[in-house]
């Protein structure tokens, strides 16, 4: 069985490279956002032309990024959304949303400082892991049914 994974979340630490690593002899695939910040701020702006107001500036980005975000959770078997410590992720709690609408097997990613004010968030997951090494460690055991050593 492969397994399509969804990486969606915080972009500013290297959560996405440490569970793919970690993946690397498992049947996944992996699949996120574009996580270079600038250019997700400006895509819609560098397609479609300037916007002298930052809110449709930053309107016409989140609608194409929306495109992205909206195919690759709909194509997903597994939705891992990732909550950082520095920056408030409001994007990341719509992904979560979204994905549980679509009954995608959802696993919440954050430090244990954001349990009370993920608490809606967690409960509409199958896991919640605090550390990137315990995702890798459900998708083993999901596909293979390998307990960690």
């Amino acid at each position: 069985m492969t397994l399509n994974i969804y990486l969606s979340g915080e972009i500013h630490t290297d959560w996405r490279e440490q569970i793919i690593a970690g993946a690397k002899d498992l049947d996944v695939t992996f699949n996120s956002p574009v996580t270079d910040h600038a250019a997700s701020d400006d895509c819609g702006v560098a397609i479609l032309g300037d916007e002298p107001n930052k809110f449709w500036h930053d309107n016409k980005g989140a609608k194409i990024n929306a495109i992205r975000t909206r195919k690759g959770i709909q194509d997903a078997d597994i939705v891992v959304v990732r909550f950082g410590d520095k920056y408030k992720q409001w994007n990341a709690a719509f992904d979560a949303g979204f994905a549980s609408a679509l009954g995608k097997s959802l696993i919440i990613l954050h430090g244990a400082e954001h349990q009370h004010p993920l608490k809606e968030v967690d409960a509409a997951a199958l896991a919640v892991a605090e550390r990137p090494d315990q995702v890798v460690e459900i998708l083993r055991y999901v596909l293979d049914g390998i307990l960690p050593a």
